[in-house]
C-alpha cells in the first residue's frame, strides 16, 4: 500500500477528524523540514538554545487584536545583571549548590567519568546515601522530583516568580551501545529490505547505518528513544498523557513536550522522510531547468506549461493525467506553482501513485517514488499516527499546548509533516501545536517560511519553538562517513545569524497579524536581548503572550527569573524521575555544562555576587517569600 493510501487507512481506523493527519485530505501540503530537534549546544559550538522566561500578567493566549498606542510605545529594559531580581527564588543553600555544580562541571575528568563515578557511589555509599548526596548536588539542581506530587512545590514557587514549566518525564533506558545498535537495525530495516537489500531506492541518508545505530552518540542534550515493540510505545504515550495532565494541573497555560521517536518504529519516518525529500528535490529540479535555482523556496514558481513540458518529457505520466494535476485550486495565484502547491500533489496521487516517479541523479533513472509496506507496517505506521492524535486531542482538552521536539535531519522531515498536518487540524481557534526548528541547519529559514506560508493560505495558527540544535557533531560525523552533504551551518557565527533571521521572520509575521506564536528556546544572552530589542521596536506586547522563552531547569537563572519578573511569558523545562532513572539524564546535564561553564563564567560571577550582597546585608538566612 503507497503512503497516500495508508494514512487514510489510518484516518478511517481512528476517527473522522484525523482525515487530514497526514495524506488524506484532498491537498495535502507542506514543507520538507530538514531540521531537527532539541535545543542544546554547549561551549561555542554549542551553546544551548533555549532561554528564559516568564509569565507576570494573565493574557488570552490567542489575542487577535493590535497591540494599543500606549503598547507600542512603553519600552521594557530587562536588566540581565540585577542579581536580586534573578535569584529572588533561591536559597542561600541553592546558590551555593549551584556554584558547587557548575564548579564541578569544569573538571574534564569529572565530566568525562560522570556516569562511572555515579555507579561507583552507589556501590560505596549505599542506594539510600547516594540517592541524598546526588538530591543535594546535580539531582537537586536539574530535576525537580521523583513524580508528579513532589514536584508540585517547585512549579508553584516558579510560578509565583513569574516562570511557567514545560514537563519532562526524564526516565531513560539504560542501554549499551552494542544493544542500542541492535534494537535501531531491527526497527528501521523494513522487511522488503531485509528480503531484497539491493532493491532500495532511497539515499543513503535515509537508511539505517550501524555505526550510527546508537543515536545517543554525540548527543549531549537531547533525550533519545529506542524502539523495542508496539507495546513499549503506548506505555511512552502514556508518559506524554500524563505529564499533560500534569502541566494542566500547574497552570492555565502550559506547555509539554513530545518526539514522535517515542511513538512508533522509525522505519516509518526513515521512508516517508525520503519520500518528502525525493519530492521537493525534484521540484528542485524542474525549477533549475527553468532558470529559478538557488533562489528562496517560496520564490520559485514554475510556469505551468513549461512545466507540463518538462514532465511529460521525464515520462512522470501522460498529457491527461499531468493536464488533470493542475487545475483549479492548485493553480498560485498568478497561474504559477510553487512549492506548497507542488506539496500538495503528494495527496491527489489515487489515480497516479504507480506512474509518479522521481529521476534518480546518481543514475539519471526514472524511479518509483513511493514504497510498500507489509500488512503490520502498515498497522505500525497507523498507531503511531493515532498515538500522535491522542496526544493532540488531549493537549486541546487539557489546556496544554504541545511542543513536538525536533530530531536528526534523516527523520525530520517526517516528523515535521506530522507535525504540521497536527497544527492544520488543531491550530484553528488558538496555538495548540508548535513545531521545532532548529537553525543549526542550512534549511532552516526556508521550512519555517514555507510553513508560515501555509498557516498564511490556509488560515490556521503558526506556533514554532526556535533552537539552535542538538546533534550537531552526530550529523557532521555521520554526513562525512557515509557521504552525503553537511546539512550543518559552517560555524556558530553562521547559526547565530540564521537564528535570528528565522525569528525576526516569526515576529515580523506577529506583528503584521497576531496568528504567528514563537519560542525563543534559547540560553544566549545576546538572542534574548536581540528578541527584546525587536519587540520593543514592533510594539510587542509580553502581556499578549506571542512570544515566549525558555530554557532548561538549573540554567541561566539570570535570564528566566528577570524576564518573568517584567512580565514576559517564560518557562523552564523540568524534568522528573526517580534518581536511579534519571542518571543518563543528569550525566547529559553535566557534559553540557562543562562546554558552557568553560566558555563563560557569567553565571558563577552572578551567583557569587548575590550571595555576596545577602552577606553584606545580613540575609545569611535569606528565605523567598511567595
Amino acid at each position: 500500500m503507497s503512503y497516500n493510501k495508508v494514512v487514510p487507512a489510518l484516518v478511517k481506523s481512528s476517527y473522522d477528524n484525523i482525515k487530514r493527519i497526514c495524506l488524506s485530505h484532498g491537498r495535502f501540503r507542506s514543507t520538507v523540514a530538514s531540521t531537527q530537534r532539541d535545543e542544546v549546544e554547549g561551549g561555542k559550538e554549542k551553546q544551548v538554545d533555549e532561554c528564559t522566561v516568564v509569565k507576570a500578567v494573565q493574557a488570552d493566549l490567542i489575542t487577535q487584536s493590535k497591540n494599543t498606542t500606549e503598547a507600542q510605545t512603553q519600552k521594557i529594559e530587562i536588566d540581565f545583571d540585577n542579581t536580586h531580581e534573578a535569584y529572588k527564588s533561591k536559597d542561600n543553600i541553592e546558590l551555593l549548590r549551584s556554584l558547587l555544580v557548575f564548579k564541578l562541571c569544569t573538571f574534564d575528568f569529572l565530566v568525562d567519568k560522570n556516569k562511572e563515578l555515579m555507579d561507583l557511589s552507589k556501590k560505596v555509599f549505599g542506594q539510600r546515601l547516594f540517592e541524598r548526596l546526588m538530591k543535594m548536588t546535580f539531582y537537586g539542581q536539574f530535576v525537580a522530583g521523583e513524580d508528579h506530587n513532589s514536584i508540585k512545590p517547585l512549579i508553584h514557587k516558579n510560578q509565583a516568580f513569574g516562570v511557567g514549566s514545560v514537563l519532562d518525564y526524564s526516565v531513560e533506558e539504560d542501554l549499551t551501545q552494542e544493544e542500542a545498535e541492535k534494537k535501531e537495525m531491527e526497527a528501521c530495516v523494513s522487511e522488503a529490505e531485509k528480503e531484497s537489500p539491493g532493491v532500495d531506492h532511497r539515499e543513503k541518508k535515509y537508511k539505517a547505518h550501524r555505526q550510527f545505530g546508537d543515536r545517543r552518540g554525540g548527543v549531549v542534550s537531547a533525550r533519545t528513544y529506542f524502539y523495542a515493540d508496539e507495546a513499549k510505545c503506548d506505555n511512552q504515550m502514556e508518559t506524554f498523557l500524563n505529564c499533560i495532565k500534569a502541566s494542566g494541573g500547574a497552570s492555565v497555560d502550559g506547555f509539554s513536550a513530545i518526539k514522535m521517536t517515542a511513538l512508533g518504529r522509525p522505519q516509518f519516518l526513515l521512508q516517508f522522510s525520503a519520500v518528502l525529500v525525493k519530492w521537493r528535490r525534484f521540484f528542485n529540479l524542474l525549477a533549475a531547468q527553468q532558470g529559478k535555482s538557488g533562489m528562496d523556496a517560496l520564490e520559485q514558481k514554475l510556469e505551468l506549461e513549461q512545466l507540463k513540458e518538462s514532465l511529460t518529457q521525464l515520462g512522470v505520466g501522460n498529457k491527461d493525467d499531468i493536464e488533470n494535476w493542475f487545475t483549479g485550486e492548485k493553480l498560485g495565484p498568478s497561474g504559477t506553482i510553487d512549492l506548497l502547491d507542488w506539496n500538495s500533489l503528494i495527496n491527489d496521487r489515487t489515480s497516479i501513485s504507480n506512474l509518479l516517479v522521481i529521476p534518480n541523479v546518481e543514475t539519471g533513472q526514472l524511479e518509483p517514488l513511493l514504497r510498500k509496506f507489509t500488512v503490520e507496517e502498515e498497522k505500525q505506521m497507523k498507531r503511531m499516527l493515532q498515538r500522535v492524535d491522542v496526544l493532540a486531542k488531549h493537549a486541546v482538552d487539557n489546556g496544554v499546548r504541545l511542543m513536538v521536539d525536533a530530531e536528526q535531519t534523516y527523520f525530520q522531515p517526517a516528523i515535521s509533516r506530522l507535525t504540521l498536518e497536527m497544527q492544520r487540524i488543531f491550530n484553528r481557534e488558538k496555538p495548540i501545536i508548535f513545531n521545532t526548528y532548529q537553525c543549526y541547519l542550512k534549511e532552516a529559514y526556508d521550512n519555517v517560511s514555507v510553513d508560515m506560508e501555509l498557516s498564511r493560505r490556509e488560515g490556521w495558527y503558526f506556533g514554532a519553538k526556535l533552537v539552535r540544535g542538538a546533534y550537531m557533531y552526530q550529523e557532521r560525523s555521520r554526513a562525512e562517513e557515509i557521504g552525503y552533504e553537511d546539512p550543518i551551518n559552517p560555524d556558530y557565527e553562521a547559526t547565530n545569524r540564521m537564528y535570528h533571521k528565522c525569528l525576526e521572520f516569526v515576529l515580523e509575521e506577529i506583528n503584521h497579524n497576531r496568528k504567528a506564536n514563537v519560542m525563543v528556546a534559547s540560553h544566549n544572552e545576546d538572542t534574548v536581548k536581540f528578541t527584546l530589542e525587536k519587540m520593543n521596536q514592533m510594539g510587542l506586547s509580553p502581556t499578549e503572550n506571542k512570544v515566549y522563552f525558555g530554557q532548561l531547569l538549573g540554567m541561566c537563572d539570570q535570564i528566566s527569573f528577570p524576564l518573568g519578573q517584567a512580565g514576559f511569558p517564560v518557562y523552564k523545562y523540568v524534568p522528573y524521575g526517580p534518581v536511579n532513572e534519571v542518571i543518563p539524564y543528569l550525566s547529559r546535564r553535566a557534559l553540557e555544562n562543562r562546554g558552557f561553564m568553560k566558555g563563560s563564567q557569567r553565571e558563577r560571577s552572578l551567583l557569587w555576587k548575590e550571595l555576596k550582597r545577602r552577606l553584606l546585608n545580613g540575609q545569611i538566612l535569606y528565605k523567598p517569600v511567595y
